[in-house]
């Protein structure tokens, strides 16, 4: 369930994504600001329609590709909900939750249904295009069942809100510390989506009818914004302050290697308002810490409602959206009073904690483990820094899934232990999360999206981790990678076909040369041999790849295929075991390339030498060329 929830959780920061253009174009078509009322209205269109919207966004974020028809799945889906449950009682308000509920059914049917196949007589509806009709079908029965049932959870949700609403500075304190506590655990997007989106009604001076904090205050609710007001004292100089403390607090050779670091993430947090990457560089060394900074959050929630003070914000509590909606405001300059007081007791409590507990926030590690750390070339490269992050998860094998939200990753893992958490710091991860048995998070960033996609990537085209270098090899005289050549006649063709530049192969990893310099050979024979003399260091398990070392310390990589992972292993026969020695025209695997071809995107199979660093790779032939022929390729 947990992991169920975090998933929604994901889901719905694409949608709300949107809401600073939204919240923008609200403010800048307003009197005070340029006066153009359809701009005003623009937005609004946005922000009226956040439960269809969030339909569209989670059941893409519930898709296991992202695919559109899930979205389209999901407005229907919503379309049919509301309208059903509209014409049965038209007093049953569900909100956004109705968003929510047609985004995680159509993405969740989409997971099911988007490959179904049916008789050719009925062929046109099968795949994709069945995923909206079953999803039409879903949403009739729901609608019906909330349609007469949902007035019973609904008194229960108004009972909630009424009492948050008007419980005062208690609601709103409670409000705050929960916010921060249901961070660690990815939950705390659910509970902002209904107190931003879905609590307290306003009639606008149209006569519409805006629901949600956000909404309500940018639509000039005098009622809204103390559910908002309160973070922007704690996100532009509480936790800001706490980075101070950090700093102050590290040892005194460690401060200039953290302290960019600091300065970087509380400048973030002043100026956007996003805070995740300050928060997990302490919550994971002191849960006391994190507590105390719920409470703060608290307090300072309290804070500005008891002074009286209504703001609010499009994205977050940063100056940006200090700024933009300072006008509309109430009392907006007591916020950087309670700011000032905010952050002078964030930095006395931190620094205090800190040094009389001895926590290891950043700049305070022991030096023996520092010593410890292997160094990193700090290579800012997503495909680089994502082969680097795979190693330290424990392989793709190790990931059942992969997601992301704003600042870091989310994963169900195989087994969680292997995971080597020191690696993952060092590749500059804030901090790791580890929900129920399986589920692991790392904070990279907002950055993530880049990294994550780089990840996926590599798990969908199933390469290989090449092995790390050892002080082994190194003794055995093996040629640094700077030093590796290869002459023309000790690498022979490995199967029959045709010879083409990577640059020509019909995927971007590849043909941008992400993954290294080499060629590719689109292949008429169906068994591939060994190009050189050497050792076979990995057989993937799929089969579709093999990595072979030759006698020099040369990495190789023969990915048969392309997105061939996914047949895992259908068609594919390996004829060599991981670890044994070979030569030039040994058979390697055995490939059905009828099958292979009709199931795959193309049987294109990318060459790739692994483990070069200055060295250039020449092909010398192009074109159709045998098994076994000399002359293709060079290394200097």
């Amino acid at each position: 369930m947990l992991n169920f929830l975090q998933k929604i959780g994901k889901s719905l920061m694409f949608p709300i994504a949107t809401l600073p253009a939204a919240a923008l174009l609200v403010r800048l078509g307003m009197e005070d600001m340029l006066d153009i009322p359809f701009m005003t209205a623009a937005g609004n269109g946005i922000l009226e329609n956040l439960a269809l919207i969030f339909a569209i966004g989670i059941a893409m974020g519930f898709a296991k590709d992202g695919s559109g028809a899930a979205a389209l799945a999901g407005a229907i889906g919503y379309l049919v909900l509301t309208n059903g449950i509209e014409s049965i009682n038209d007093e049953v308000e569900m909100g956004v939750f109705a968003g929510v509920i047609a985004g995680v059914v159509g993405g969740m049917l989409y997971n099911r249904f988007h490959d179904v196949k049916f008789p050719d007589f009925l062929s046109f509806f099968g795949g994709k295009r069945f995923v909206p009709i079953i999803t039409s079908g879903a949403m009739v029965i729901l609608a019906f069942v909330f349609g007469y049932l949902w007035v019973y959870p609904q008194y229960a949700l108004d009972a909630t809100t009424n009492w948050m609403l008007n419980a005062g500075e208690l609601g709103v304190g409670v409000y705050g510390v929960l916010n921060r506590l249901l961070i660690p655990v990815g939950l705390h997007h659910v509970i902002n989506t209904f107190i931003w989106f879905d609590f307290g009604t306003f009639n606008t001076g149209a006569g519409d009818v805006v629901r949600g904090e956000i909404n309500r205050f940018l639509n000039g609710d005098p009622n809204a914004g103390y559910f908002l007001a309160g973070f922007f004292p704690i996100m532009m100089f509480g936790l800001p302050a706490a980075c101070l403390a950090m700093y102050m607090a590290a040892k005194k050779h460690r401060k200039a290697a953290v302290g960019g670091m600091l300065l970087s993430i509380a400048l973030t947090s002043f100026i956007t308002g996003v805070t995740e990457p300050i928060e997990f560089s302490f919550m994971f060394l002191s849960p006391l810490l994190y507590v105390v900074h719920s409470i703060l959050t608290g307090v300072a929630m309290v804070l500005a409602f008891v002074l009286d003070v209504r703001h609010g914000f499009g994205f977050s509590a940063g100056l940006i959206d200090y700024v933009l909606n300072f006008n509309i405001a109430q009392n907006p300059l007591l916020l950087l009073g309670i700011g000032i007081f905010m952050g002078v007791i964030y930095f006395v409590v931190f620094y205090f904690l800190i040094v009389k507990l001895d926590l290891k926030t950043p700049g305070r590690e022991d030096d023996d483990e520092l010593a410890d750390e292997d160094t990193t070339d700090g290579s800012t490269g997503y495909e680089a820094k994502a082969t680097k992050y795979l190693q330290a998860l424990g392989g793709r094998e190790n990931i059942k899934s992969l997601d992301y939200c704003t600042t870091r990753l989310r994963m169900q893992m195989e087994n969680r232990d292997v995971v080597d958490e020191k690696a993952l710091k060092r590749l500059g991860s804030r901090g790791v999360m580890k929900v129920g048995k399986n589920n692991l998070q790392v904070v990279v960033g907002t950055t993530v999206e880049f990294l994550a996609t780089a990840i996926q990537k590599q798990m969908d085209h199933g390469i290989p981790e090449q092995p790390p270098e050892s002080d082994e090899s190194v003794e055995e005289g093996e040629a640094p990678a700077s030093l590796r050549t290869l002459k023309a006649e000790e690498f022979v063709m490995l199967v029959e076909g045709e010879v083409i530049s990577l640059a020509e192969v019909p995927d971007q990893v590849f043909a941008e040369g992400m993954m290294g310099q080499g060629f590719a050979v689109n292949p008429t024979g169906d068994v591939f041999h060994s190009p050189v003399d050497g050792k076979i260091v990995n057989v993937f398990p799929t089969k579709h790849a093999i990595g072979i070392e030759n006698n020099d310390g040369l990495e190789i990589l023969i990915h048969v295929g392309l997105d061939t992972v996914k047949l895992k292993g259908n068609g594919f026969e390996t004829l060599v075991d991981a670890g044994q020695q070979v030569k030039k025209g040994d058979p390697l695997l055995r490939v059905d390339l009828e099958k292979v071809s009709a199931e795959a995107p193309s049987i294109i199979t990318p060459v790739i030498f692994t483990n070069l660093e200055s060295e250039t790779v020449e092909v010398h032939k192009k074109g159709k060329m045998k098994l076994g022929e000399t002359g293709i390729v060079t290394i200097n």
